[in-house]
């Protein structure tokens, strides 16, 4: 069973973190287009977005399968395991509460904010992305662990 768990949680980080990371990075270089004029581009931008919400809610499968890997295997009260479930929440606030919400405005109206909203996005998903791989560190390397 808990090979099944492990097995499920890296599926769902791949499955789910994965197509964020991807379409978070991509949204501001499509709404930099947008700004240029160019009006394909608030579509691809439209579809970016749409994949990094619904994705956030399959994401939500990763700590979920995590925890119960996490039990199964008697590891819940490690230093790593606990660094890993605080990068994890940093992770999830910056996408739930800066990137998808600023591609959220960008979207409505992209001529308020421009391309300093622009620039912070692009900060925003690589601290997203950072906080992402040093999670995948953590669960690689384990330091500490007996």
């Amino acid at each position: 069973m808990t090979e099944l768990l492990l097995t499920l949680h890296v599926l769902a980080a791949i499955l789910a973190i994965g197509p964020i990371t991807v379409a978070g990075s991509l949204f501001p270089r499509h709404m930099g287009a947008v700004l240029e004029g160019d009006g394909q581009a608030v579509r691809t931008a439209e579809i970016l977005h749409r994949v990094c919400r619904g994705y956030a809610l399959v994401g939500i499968a990763v700590p979920v399968f995590g925890f119960a890997t996490g039990v199964r295997l008697g590891v819940l009260a490690e230093h790593w395991l606990i660094a890993s479930v605080i990068l994890t929440v940093l992770a999830a606030a910056v996408l739930e509460l800066a990137i998808i919400p600023t591609q959220r405005r960008l979207l409505a109206d992209p001529a308020p904010e421009g391309r300093p909203a622009i620039s912070r996005l692009h900060m925003l998903t690589g601290v997203f992305n950072l906080l992402w791989a040093a999670v995948v560190v953590l669960m690689v390397v384990r330091p500490g662990a007996g």
